[in-house]
């Protein structure tokens, strides 16, 4: 869907080219995120790509057409542009700052009402904001019209400045789950800048890490960046903790689970022993079918299970959460394991051994 051949920037009376020579291709639907350091030029490439910047050499093209031969308003008419503080029109309501691009393309009335409903519903917003204004609202409120903005005219490519750099980080996180959600949706062709690279790694399918000048380091998938760094900067730039980074794009349900020290309701003295020798802890749980009772300390059943006043386990996991989400649920635990859950029926646990042979293996 885009494609930069042999791109630069030289801005004037600049001593070294933001972007020297540039080549990247971003595939059809596929979310690509560009990160790296102050000055690295990532931004720049993004603007390119719309000629908000006029490159000073090289060919982009996007689905195919060189955009040197269209003229920019056209360009960008055809192309969602989201950027950091939304870009909202202060004195607009949300309705029409969502239908700015569709009027320019001279949709009828009717059929811009229709796209702002869409729209709202699709952001998850109220159907009464359209009346408001941008002051109004929160920061996630404008950071979703923005994006709806951005989609209004159904564009094929979708461009992302630092689009959640501006709210909190527990809203951010929520954010960036409501953009794979959409895309597991709409199937956009998104270009995505971050200086996080967590970020990075959550939400986009191939990350392109960029130095200084715009040179590309590496350009890969998540998991490859984080299993084989291309050089000494990129490892520098994911940080020593790539092994926990790695964590977060592997899926509970992808690995397998261990039954855990637990026990039937009743169950004796010695069977209890036998349960918590063979894992080397202290403690055990109990299991009623497909029932996780809960657990208690080892020396709490000198008789046995029967009647033991049992603790329940805080966090129940599920299939779709990371190991990074595991990791955490053990570490910070009592009985340092992961209980996992499909829905309320009890499949297994993972413990931190079992845990970090994912990321040596």
């Amino acid at each position: 869907m885009i494609e930069l051949d042999a791109v630069g920037k030289t801005y004037p009376g600049a001593a070294a080219p933001a972007v020297t020579s540039l080549d990247l291709v971003v595939t059809t639907g596929e979310i690509v995120a560009l990160v790296g350091p102050s000055g690295c030029g990532k931004t720049t490439t993004l603007k390119m790509i719309n000629r908000l910047i006029e490159p000073s050499r090289g060919t982009i093209r996007v689905a195919g057409r060189d955009i040197g031969s269209v003229p920019g308003p056209e360009l960008r008419r055809g192309i969602g542009y989201v950027i950091q503080h939304t870009g909202l029109f202060p004195h607009r309501t949300i309705a029409e700052n969502i239908a700015t691009v569709p009027r320019m393309l001279g949709w009828e009335r009717g059929t811009i009402a229709r796209r702002i409903g869409e729209l709202v519903e699709l952001m998850g917003l109220d159907p009464a904001i359209g009346t408001r204004y941008p002051a109004e609202l929160s920061g996630g409120q404008r950071q979703r019209v923005g994006v709806a903005r951005a989609l209004a005219a159904d564009p094929p490519v979708l461009l992302m400045d630092e689009p959640f750099g501006a709210v909190d980080p527990i809203l951010r996180s929520r954010l960036q789950d409501e953009l794979l959600a959409l895309q597991r949706r709409l199937h956009k062709t998104i270009v995505l800048v971050t200086h996080d690279i967590d970020e990075a790694i959550k939400v986009a399918d191939r990350v392109a890490i960029l130095n200084i000048g715009g040179v590309l380091e590496q350009y890969a998938p998540p998991g490859e960046l984080l299993r084989a760094p291309a050089n000494a900067f990129v490892e520098d730039f994911l940080g020593a903790d790539r092994g926990i980074k790695r964590l977060s794009l592997i899926r509970i349900a992808e690995v397998p689970l261990e039954a855990g020290p637990v026990v039937a309701p009743g169950a004796g003295a010695a069977e209890v022993a036998e349960a918590m020798r063979r894992y080397g802890v202290d403690w055990f749980g109990v299991v009623s079918g497909s029932d996780l009772l809960g657990w208690a300390w080892g020396s709490e059943a000198p008789s046995g299970a029967g009647g033991v006043a049992l603790r329940p386990f805080e966090v129940r996991l599920q299939g779709a959460d990371t190991l990074r989400d595991a990791l955490d649920t053990a570490i910070t635990g009592r009985t340092l394991v992961a209980p996992v859950f499909d829905g309320e029926r009890y499949l297994g646990m993972l413990t931190v051994d079992a845990i970090s042979r994912q990321v040596i293996g």
